[in-house]
């Protein structure tokens, strides 16, 4: 007997197809991940440059008070050290919102792996319908090639019986 197609094979394809796009899904989100980590990476460095700025400019005013300078250089090192202070707030609010960028790709990079998982889900379990299929199909063809074997074998075993009638004589017999 000819071996059958399995009939969910174009929807098996499919599916196939399906996992693909998803695997290039979640290789971009993590590309976009790991980006947006970097990202963060730089945002800290600068904030942390700024931080490290504020406190020498903080070291160096102390430094002036214990030499008592004049009013005005101190009244201009402590306007400085405020533009500082503002600058640093600016680049904690960079890293505050980066952070919140770097949240959002994780959990993108999250929803595309578990929408992965689910489409290798539905693969398996159509592959697995395919096995079983597969076996059942055999299985089948089995039975029927046995039957014809048992007809053929019938058949012959009859067809012998009768020329043995025929050559003995047996046919006033029958």
């Amino acid at each position: 007997m000819a071996s059958k197609s399995y009939p969910l094979k174009q929807v098996l394809e499919i599916k196939i197809r399906r996992v693909e796009e998803a695997e290039k899904v979640v290789l971009e989100k993590k590309q976009a991940f790991e980006l947006e980590k970097k990202k963060l990476q730089e945002r800290e460095a600068e904030r942390d440059q700024v931080k490290n700025h504020r406190i020498s400019k903080l070291q160096q005013l102390r430094d002036e008070l214990d030499h008592t300078t004049t009013s005005p250089k101190v009244q201009q090192m402590k306007v400085y050290i405020k533009v500082v202070e503002e600058k640093l707030k600016v680049e904690e609010k960079k890293v505050l919102d980066q952070k919140q960028q770097v949240e959002v790709a994780e959990k993108n990079l999250e929803m595309a792996r578990n929408e992965l998982k689910k489409k290798r889900l539905e693969v398996d379990k159509l592959q697995t319908h395919q096995t079983d299929w597969e076996k059942e199909l055999k299985r089948e063809e089995d039975i029927l090639q046995g039957r014809e074997q048992d007809e053929v074998g019938n058949v012959m075993f009859l067809s012998n019986r009768r020329k043995r009638r025929f050559s003995t004589g047996d046919e006033k017999s029958r």
